[in-house]
């Protein structure tokens, strides 16, 4: 009796802490999504050609910054471990190491996408006034890239440190300062869309400062140098590289299924865009749990020893079923909402029903999502980061190879859009989201992972 009380007193020990990880992170993670949000609501009520020109300078600059989300990643893990060994000084180092890194990637991002931003754009497929909206949009939000990688990388050290509060005011100030200067530029200075990048760029940089000097201050205290190490940059660098590839290879994979889902018509790709977007907001809530355990367990590993072990062992079971619950949690109400949620993106009653249909079958598989997520966060925080490159890469290049497929030979055999529409979306989460869970599940049945 005894014995399964301390259990129970540990198992739910555990889940608070990965509860007071995981809120705060979600609405940090929602920071960059709801920027694009406000930014579309504001210039909405410019014109059709500037809100077109948004959607091409928007994809432009999530997908970049969206490359860089391992600076969070290997910075948490890094700054964890160390924390973990009792070599706090040394942790707070990797972190200066990290925004160093950040910063310089941001500055190169931001010079090359200012440059690039009119082919870029014209390659996406603007034209005429969507061009030029596009470019003076692109142009302008580019400038506050350094600023959000350095949340990013500032993001990775108050993760590993447990310290997440933080993240979430800096999240919650920077949307709403977003959304004065979004009004006041836009609105009342009648800046056009200029002036809703400019905005952006400026809670940008708010964010990247109210993150970058506090940590910078714990930094210093701790003994912590504040000068640029090469050696320092170069092994975040070096980390940082398998995250790369690993997300690159997701990034490929779902633009993949974009294309693949234009190639099926416009009304499947209408349906797409829409079940697409509630998606991606409702993965924050999974890929917090997944962060939040991946904190736990580098800050364990770190520690070393079978102790350290054990605990992490622990720490991934129970990540591992908070992923699964609240995957179900979410999977229910993402396909209760579905059934209602065609009316909200379009008036057609066809992309509507593409809309339920989409959103219902992904409700099915967010269980399986979650647990994915979840393992996958326990991974990086363990910096098994060659096997998530390895194993990312082979899955997206089936998974490419067969949607791909189901466009071009099986799609057309099939009797409507909706047999399409679910087809896609099954594939998707069969192959894609079951081969990495796959791949992360026969991973953390070893001890290698924890070496």
């Amino acid at each position: 009796m005894s014995t399964r009380t301390n259990q129970n007193g540990s198992t739910a020990n555990v889940n608070r802490h990965i509860l007071a990880l995981a809120l705060p992170t979600f609405g940090q993670l929602i920071a960059e999504p709801t920027f694009i949000i406000i930014d579309t609501a504001i210039v909405g009520h410019i014109g059709d050609a500037a809100l077109a020109g948004l959607s091409i300078g928007s994809t432009i600059i999530l997908t970049a910054v969206g490359l860089c989300i391992f600076l969070a990643y290997s910075t948490t893990a890094q700054v964890a471990h160390l924390l973990g060994a009792g070599r706090r000084r040394e942790g707070l180092q990797a972190g200066i190491d990290g925004l160093w890194l950040a910063l310089g990637i941001g500055v190169v991002l931001a010079v090359g996408l200012f440059a690039g931003a009119e082919s870029l754009c014209r390659a996406l497929g603007g034209h005429g006034e969507v061009l030029t909206q596009a470019v003076a949009y692109t142009r302008a939000i580019v400038l506050g890239a350094p600023g959000m990688l350095l949340v990013y990388a500032a993001n990775g050290i108050f993760r590993g440190l447990q310290k997440v509060r933080i993240t979430l005011i800096a999240a919650v100030s920077g949307a709403v300062l977003n959304t004065v200067l979004e009004v006041l530029f836009v609105i009342v200075f009648g800046w056009g869309i200029t002036g809703s990048g400019a905005a952006t760029l400026i809670a940008q940089w708010y964010m990247g400062l109210f993150l970058t000097v506090p940590a910078i201050l714990w930094a210093r205290a701790d003994g912590a140098s504040l000068r640029p190490r090469l050696e320092g940059i170069a092994a975040a660098g070096g980390d940082g590289l398998p995250l790369f590839v690993r997300t690159l290879a997701i990034r490929a994979a779902m633009v993949a299924t974009v294309a693949c889902a234009a190639r099926m018509g416009t009304s499947v790709l209408a349906g797409f865009q829409a079940v697409n977007s509630c998606w991606n907001f409702a993965m924050n809530m999974l890929d917090s749990v997944g962060i939040a355990g991946q904190a736990l367990v580098a800050t364990a590993l770190g520690a070393g020893g079978v102790a350290g072990r054990t605990r992490a062992r622990r720490l991934t079971a129970a990540t591992g079923r908070a992923g699964l619950a609240t995957g179900a949690l979410i999977g229910v109400g993402f396909a209760v909402i579905g059934l209602f949620a065609g009316h909200v993106f379009s008036p057609t009653p066809v992309v509507q029903l593409l809309v339920a249909a989409g959103m219902v079958t992904m409700g099915v598989f967010f269980p399986l999502q979650g647990w994915m997520m979840a393992i996958d966060g326990i991974l990086i925080g363990a910096r098994d980061y060659r096997y998530l490159a390895a194993t990312c890469t082979a899955t997206a290049a089936i998974y490419i190879a067969l949607v791909v497929t189901l466009a071009d030979a099986a799609a057309p055999t099939l009797p409507n859009d909706l047999a399409r529409t679910v087809a896609l979306w099954t594939l998707f989460n069969l192959v894609l989201m079951g081969g990495r869970g796959l791949f992360n599940g026969l991973r953390v049945r070893t001890d290698r992972w924890m070496r």
